[in-house]
């Protein structure tokens, strides 16, 4: 094997395998090696090394060139099969790290493929090149898949798995709904229309925070579109799943009400110290701003990174009450203390055993004593409640789901015949004219 036709083998692999030349010259070096050391024997230490100009191969042993007939007869007698296991090997190896650099580039893309197989449930995705995985739990509840389908997915994760790319997708993932905008609406693909923050149920419902700088645009009515066009071609890739789009705001007096819609909200109050925001509401808006099983409140409390408790403005009094006489019984700590504490969004035990024992302390001017005696209370209560909770739906439970007592059957009392007045025909005769009146004395006692 001359150096012209070596380069002619680098090329033609180059560009029908798409692989870089350094890495079919290392190939071809390796196969080489391989060789040598089986002539050689393993004891001697071989270099190898083609000259990527002009192909030429040079071999040392124990660092002395081999000359150039030697050299000719140690490739002419080269296994055949040893070079073709080396270059295959390797050409794979290149091909997996090739396309695991390219799938890991596209890691939250949208790609598209055609389902190829359906394997306990999950979907494997032809993607040109390489496979898709689609899990099942990765798939919008609901949908089912057949061989031949078409399907869009974001790539979850890509590892590689011996001389293969695993490649994870998902159509569950909050980032499936941002490419889709991209896809669907120019504004946000141009970043003219920016997605600030996005909350998801897949198959259920999404939450979606829009903002734009060019105050002439109005970004909810953009992604919505001339009678909805837009978000119904993202809703008909979702399976239907409903979808708010909201306005964002930097104020999360202005946000969070924008982000509990549909339900009307009265007031709104921050607790910095605790991550939460207290949401007011009408009784009539209550369990419209709570939502199905909580699903409106929890997705609001995701779009904007803060817990959201929902109640009336009776329940909050309620709360204020009850707190503020649970934390005067507290060891060391004073009615302005407590009274500090549920002003600052404070309103359990569990709420007090995690909060810093140096903020507690800048609060009520303590020592670090009194502090440590606080935070050791509150947790001990909560811990306390926590149990007599658990308790008590164990007992509620076990009421409901216990067997209902069997009935029992009635005693059946026998009753002494009663002798008859009058004669049996005459009694016969009497009956037939009248239906005797049943008499209450004679009745089977149960």
């Amino acid at each position: 094997m001359n150096g012209t036709e070596l380069l002619r083998i680098v090329d033609a692999i180059h560009r029908d395998k798409s692989i870089d030349k350094e890495i079919v010259f290392e190939g071809i070096e390796q196969a080489i090696l391989s060789a040598a050391r089986k002539h050689f024997g393993e004891a001697d230490e071989i270099e190898v090394h083609v000259d990527r100009v002009h192909g030429n191969p040079t071999v040392k042993s124990n660092g002395i060139e081999i000359d150039a007939d030697a050299l000719g007869d140690l490739l002419g007698r080269i296994s055949a099969q040893t070079a073709k296991q080396v270059m295959i090997q390797k050409i794979r190896e290149a091909e997996r790290d090739a396309l695991f650099e390219e799938y890991t580039e596209l890691r939250n893309q949208i790609v598209a493929g055609t389902v190829s197989k359906i394997e306990g449930g999950s979907a494997v995705v032809a993607l040109g090149k390489a496979e898709g995985l689609l899990p099942r739990g990765e798939q919008i509840p609901g949908e089912s898949y057949r061989v031949g389908d078409r399907v869009r997915a974001t790539v979850l994760e890509v590892r590689k798995s011996g001389s293969r790319v695993k490649i994870i997708l998902s159509r569950t993932h909050v980032e499936f709904v941002r490419r889709l905008f991209e896809l669907e609406i120019p504004e946000v693909s141009e970043r003219v229309i920016e997605v600030r923050s996005l909350a998801r149920e897949a198959g259920y419902r999404s939450k979606v925070a829009v903002s734009c700088l060019d105050s002439n645009i109005d970004s909810v009515g953009a992604c919505v579109g001339v009678r909805g066009a837009r978000i119904k071609n993202i809703t008909g890739e979702l399976g239907d799943e409903k979808i708010d789009i909201v306005r964002w705001n930097d104020s999360l007096q202005v946000l969070v009400p924008n982000a509990l819609q549909p339900a009307e909200v009265e007031d709104v109050i921050l607790c910095p110290m605790l991550g939460r925001v207290i949401v007011l509401v009408r009784d009539d808006q209550l369990s419209l701003a709570i939502g199905k099983r909580g699903q409106n409140v929890r997705l609001a409390s995701k779009l904007v990174g803060w817990d959201i408790e929902v109640m009336t403005q009776e329940e909050l009094d309620e709360q204020l009450e009850r707190a503020v006489q649970a934390f005067a019984e507290v060891p060391e700590c004073t009615a302005e203390l407590a009274e500090s504490l549920v002003a600052q969004g404070f309103l359990s035990f569990d709420d007090l055993s995690v909060i810093e024992p140096d903020q507690l302390r800048e609060m009520g001017g303590l020592t670090e004593e009194q502090s440590d005696k606080i935070v050791s209370f509150a947790e001990k209560e909560s811990e306390r409640l926590e149990a007599e909770q658990r308790k008590r739906r164990v007992v509620e439970k076990s009421q409901f789901t216990s067997p209902r007592p069997l009935t029992p059957v009635a005693e059946v009392v026998q009753i002494p015949a009663v002798e008859p007045d009058v004669a049996p025909e005459a009694q016969k005769e009497e009956s037939s004219e009248l239906p005797a009146e049943p008499d209450p004395s004679l009745s089977t006692v149960s």
